[in-house]
């Protein structure tokens, strides 16, 4: 589904990674998060370069080491709460 253009996407982005890093865990390869989100706003997160591609078959995306550091602080700034 596209964005609405009336949506401020900054702010759409930021607590999106801020929920979608809810879900991550550390392995091997790096941080993953499941990508239960819509498609467009997967994209946003991944056009700053906060996640890796989203496209395939995966359930999960991997989050950029920028991602994490920016997740903790929308999650602060957003829900008040500290990593």
């Amino acid at each position: 589904m596209p964005i609405p253009e009336e949506f401020d996407s900054e702010r759409l982005a930021e607590i999106a990674l801020a929920i979608l890093c809810l879900t991550a865990s550390t392995d091997k390869v790096g941080t993953r998060a499941w990508k239960g989100m819509d498609w467009d706003v997967l994209g946003l997160l991944y056009e700053r370069g906060w996640i890796g591609n989203p496209v395939g078959k995966a359930k999960s995306v991997i989050v950029t080491e920028d991602g994490l550091e920016k997740a903790n602080r929308f999650q602060e700034k957003y829900f008040g709460a500290k990593p």
